[in-house]
Order: C-alpha cells, then structure tokens, then sequence
C-alpha cells in the first residue's frame, strides 16, 4: 500500500454470542451492523477473518491488523458501524420523505493509536519512508562555494514543483554530504558542479548507490511524481 503495509490482516470483529451482557443494543441491530460490516469487506475483495468477541460494546468492527518485527499482530486502522449510540442519544435526521430517520454512526480511526503507527512503520520500514511520505526528498550538493548559487536556483525550481527538498551548503567535502545524507535516508541526492550549471542539468543519485547520471529539473521532476504517483494507491 501507499504506507509499505503489504502484508496485512483484515478483521471482522463480531459479538461473542455467549455473553451478550457485554454489549447495548437490540439483537437486530447488531446483526443488521455485522452484516453491512461483512458485506463491505466482501465488496473491497478483502480477504479477512472473523474473530467472534472482539467487538466494541456498541458496534462491530473492521480492523486492519499488521505485524510487528517479533511477528505479533497489532490493530491499527479501524472502521465501526454503530446503529446503537445514535438511538441513546436520540438522534435523528429529516429524510427526502421529509420524515425523520434514525441515522447510523461510523466511527473512524484511519491510523488507530498514532504511536503504534508510527512505531510499526519505522519498523516495516527501517526509516526507509515511501517517497510521498519522507520530510526531504531531495538534498542539493554544490561541488563548492561557487556552485552554491546553482543549487539555490536547482532549489527553488524543485519548491515551484512541490518537492522538499534542501541545500547542504556546509564546507565540507561531497563524498562526506553524501554518506551523511545516505544515513539520513534521503532518497535522492542532486550533485551540482561546473559541468551541471554548464549544461542546466544536475547529477542524481539514488538512495542505495544507484547512479541516474546528469538529467534535466525537468526530468528529475518527472521521474519524482512517477515514484510517488506509482506508490500512492488508493483503497
């Protein structure tokens, strides 16, 4: 998915049928929310499982549950139907009929607990975040002082395009800016030298090592909303 969450687990989380003191509502409202419930899951073509009792006490639940690095299983985004809160709290709303109706509460927690999410995903993905999700996108290495005023203009044409990107302006050698931003996981950085300022272009290179050689901003552009594009799906 657009997060790296690959291998995750869909969950229907149902009544436990043998203590149902544990729960408010009618029994018909409860079969009529676990059925809507499954029918969703079913329509998306998500493969789940039902785990019996491990409902909220006022709904069912549709439960995203992705692994840790010792393998246990943690929920992180959660979808409720609840056809019992809005009846104890009386709310209703006039229909097309111009008659009043009961409405059904969905509650919603895309990421579940934010420290859990974001401790699974610095563990998924080891700091390594999708394109579309890391702080800087890119890092501007001039060769030199001289260049500096290259990367400032490589800079601003990057923000006109909405990539965050910065320059590393420090006086130190590129070998140097370039294990640095490598263990700052930036996923690209742009080389600027004599050459590159010559020609209107700059030198990428990938997180990992993989040299691109000299491209245009254009191109580089390009190539950055293909990534993201490419990782953002949709559900």
């Amino acid at each position: 998915g657009s997060l790296g969450f690959e291998n995750f687990t869909a969950q229907v989380s149902v009544r436990d049928l043998d203590n149902p003191e544990k729960y408010i509502g009618s029994v018909e409202n409860w079969e009529k929310a676990e059925q809507a419930i499954i029918n969703a899951a079913k329509e998306k073509g998500l493969n789940f499982v039902i785990e019996a009792g491990e409902a909220a006490f006022y709904g069912p639940k549709l439960d995203f549950m992705v692994k840790d690095a010792l393998g246990r299983q943690w929920q992180l985004g959660t979808i409720q139907v609840d056809y019992n809160l809005p009846e104890r709290f009386d709310l209703s709303y006039k229909g097309s009929d111009n008659e009043l109706h009961r409405p059904v509460m969905i509650h919603r927690a895309p990421f579940g607990s934010m420290e859990r999410f974001i401790a699974l995903l610095l563990e998924h993905t080891g700091g390594n975040f999708p394109l579309w999700l890391t702080p800087e996108q890119a890092i501007i290495l001039p060769v030199s002082e001289k260049h500096e005023k290259y990367a400032e203009k490589v800079l601003k044409s990057l923000e006109n395009n909405e990539i965050r990107a910065l320059v590393d302006s420090r006086n130190e050698t590129v070998g140097k800016k370039i294990r640095e931003a490598e263990m700052a996981k930036i996923p690209f950085m742009l080389i600027v030298g004599e050459n590159d300022e010559a020609d209107n272009t700059i030198s990428v290179r990938k997180h990992g090592g993989e040299d691109l050689g000299a491209i245009s901003i254009a191109t580089f552009t390009d190539l950055v909303n293909t990534e993201i594009n490419s990782t953002l799906k949709t559900f």
